[in-house]
């Protein structure tokens, strides 16, 4: 009878202890001084910052990549995905006001590849640095006959903290009020299955294409990371008298918007507000996409939407422009049923 090890059926135990040390190398670059304990044990322990909250409330998200991560496995590029992760984790704590402090990821994959384990990595310590939060832990499984060779999947946790005074959940929000956009880096994270399906199967594309339009080649376009807009909103809170803060993921401005919005309020915005980026544009005319599926499925341009006071229009977009944020005024908020109307 041959002997069987866990190596042999498909789980490198060494391989795992190796990506270990190299994480705990990539998590040092991320740390804040609230973190007792990080990566290696068995959780991660931080404190709350001293001095900076009479009543704190915890504020937690978790997300994933979607199929996004089946671009970077055809491309052989797996560095800006753990941003991905990062953002779409922050970006939701962020809505609700709360400055992120601590992440952690699971990384599952039919059979640990270090090279690809490292660059995903490297990129949820980048995703990190950018959202001024630290990665204290995380998993990786190997997980043989779960996963396709070259496969993987990925899913993000993140805690925040913001004072309760200050939480934002939309109840200051009301009829006069102005809806501010924040650009998109492009496609973010949301609407892959769709843009994949006519990209590379409707129109034959390959990822290494060049695209006049996009001024890149597909792969670079579709691979472009999601904006995380930690730093600029904490900032700009300390300016503007934010009312509601929505992220713009799947479901897109229709879907999302409205999660922040009262009994009794609509958002009117008019749509031609922002200039559209390039790769919406392209999906729509080469996939034949309806208007509202468009709408509904991906970001349009705008990753953020910030409800202010619309006195405070025009010191938002300046405080916008200083902190390096492309800003636009969408619309307002107007009486009616709660949902989004295009004018």
């Amino acid at each position: 009878m041959s002997a069987w090890t866990y190596k042999a059926s498909g789980v490198d135990i060494d391989a795992g202890e190796a990506l270990v040390a190299r994480i705990r190398r990539l998590a040092a670059a991320t740390a804040r001084p609230e973190v007792v304990a990080g990566i290696g044990g068995f959780a991660g322990a931080f404190a709350l910052p001293p001095g900076r909250f009479s009543d704190p409330l915890f504020v937690v998200a978790t997300d994933g990549v979607g199929t996004k991560l089946k671009v970077a496995v055809l491309a052989g590029r797996y560095d800006t995905v753990g941003i991905d992760l990062v953002a779409m984790c922050a970006n939701d704590v962020l809505a609700a006001g709360a400055e992120p402090l601590v992440f952690l990821d699971y990384f599952a994959t039919a059979r640990l590849d270090l090279p690809t384990a490292e660059a995903v990595l490297g990129g949820i310590a980048e995703g990190c640095l950018q959202a001024g939060c630290a990665l204290i832990g995380g998993e990786t499984a190997e997980m043989p006959g779960m996963y396709a060779a070259g496969d993987f999947d990925l899913a993000g946790f993140v805690v925040g903290v913001v004072e309760r005074g200050r939480l934002l959940d939309g109840h200051r929000i009301a009829p006069g009020d102005a809806v501010i956009g924040l650009a998109s880096s492009g496609l973010h994270s949301n609407g892959y299955s769709l843009a994949r399906k006519i990209f590379l199967e409707v129109a034959g594309w390959t990822l290494d294409r060049h695209v006049p339009e996009l001024d890149c080649t597909l792969g670079e376009e579709l691979l472009r990371p999601t904006r995380i807009y930690v730093r600029s909103v904490l900032a700009l809170r300390e300016a503007i008298d934010l009312h509601g803060i929505a992220h713009v993921t799947g479901g897109g401005i229709p879907g999302n918007l409205p999660r922040i919005l009262p009994q009794g309020c609509a958002a009117s915005l008019q749509r031609n507000a922002w200039p559209r980026p390039p790769v919406f544009g392209l999906l729509q005319r080469l996939g034949a996409v309806p208007e509202t599926d468009m709408d509904r499925t991906f970001n349009q341009g705008i990753g953020l939407a910030l409800v202010i006071p619309s006195h405070q229009v025009e010191a938002a977009l300046a405080a916008c422009a200083r902190l390096g944020e492309r800003a636009v005024l969408l619309g307002h908020i107007q009486a009616g049923a709660r949902g989004v109307l295009w004018t």
